[in-house]
Formats: structure tokens, C-alpha cells, sequence
């Protein structure tokens, strides 16, 4: 039987509360945030002060200079999101307190599911080893 209360045993989804809509938590990030690269995405993080029962907000980005059609920016976004969606485990089980998480899309090209979802891990990793480095195996 299926506990809800449970927070080891979650669904992979993306619901709203956990998406970063806040534009004070934007230019916080932006004005504030620390970074870290995996070619083709950056992610900017912050810790945060908020009560959603959520230990990520998270948001995506792609960039309009680079790709001048929605359709290609939002399929960029789509990848982003679907990725950090199916990798979420990596990161919820392991982390104390609360961040605002930015992913931004660094490349020139359209990137496949599988680049994005290769660099998506070892940011996760990354940011693991650099935020919640006693509690990493």
C-alpha cells in the first residue's frame, strides 16, 4: 500500500507548487544565486525562506537571442523540464532546507533529450557535492 505521507515514495511529476514563478525569487537568483555548468545547461540556485512544503522551486529558460522561434524555445523548455522531472529523486532525498532553482539552456543548437538529460545529471550531482557534501556517498 502506497503511503502519501511518505517523502521517499513520490510520483515523478512537476506540479505547480514546485515551479518557480515568483519574480522576486528570479532577480534573487539572478542578483544573488550561486551557479554551476554542464555544458549545454548552467543552473543558478539560492536558498530560500519559503513554506510550499517543497524543498525545490524550479524554473527553465531558454534564450530568445539564440533561438528567434517560440516553437524552438519552448520545445528547449520542454526537454529541460521533462529532465529535471525524471532526475528529481537524485536530488529531493538528499537535501535540507529549501531552493529556487534556475536552469538555463547555454547552447547554440536544438540538443537532443539524451544531451540534456546526461548534463541534467551531473549538474544534480554536482550541485549534491557542493551543497550537501556530508550527506553524499
Amino acid at each position: 500500500m502506497k503511503n502519501d505521507n511518505d517523502p521517499y515514495n513520490f510520483k515523478l511529476t512537476f506540479p505547480a507548487k514546485e515551479k518557480l514563478k515568483s519574480k522576486k525569487l528570479f532577480e534573487a537568483l539572478f542578483t544573488e544565486g550561486k551557479n554551476l555548468r554542464e555544458f549545454p545547461i548552467k543552473l543558478i540556485y539560492l536558498k530560500i525562506d519559503v513554506n510550499d512544503n517543497v524543498p525545490i522551486k524550479a524554473g527553465v529558460v531558454a534564450p530568445k537571442k539564440k533561438f528567434k522561434k517560440a516553437v524552438d524555445r519552448n520545445r528547449i523548455k520542454r526537454l529541460l523540464r521533462e529532465s529535471y522531472r525524471l532526475n528529481k529523486p537524485l536530488i529531493f532525498n538528499n537535501i535540507e532546507g529549501t531552493y529556487a532553482f534556475l536552469f538555463l539552456y547555454l547552447g547554440n543548437k536544438m540538443p537532443s533529450f539524451d544531451e540534456v538529460d546526461k548534463a541534467m545529471k551531473l549538474l544534480l550531482d554536482a550541485f549534491l557535492k557542493k551543497e550537501c557534501h556530508e550527506e553524499v556517498d
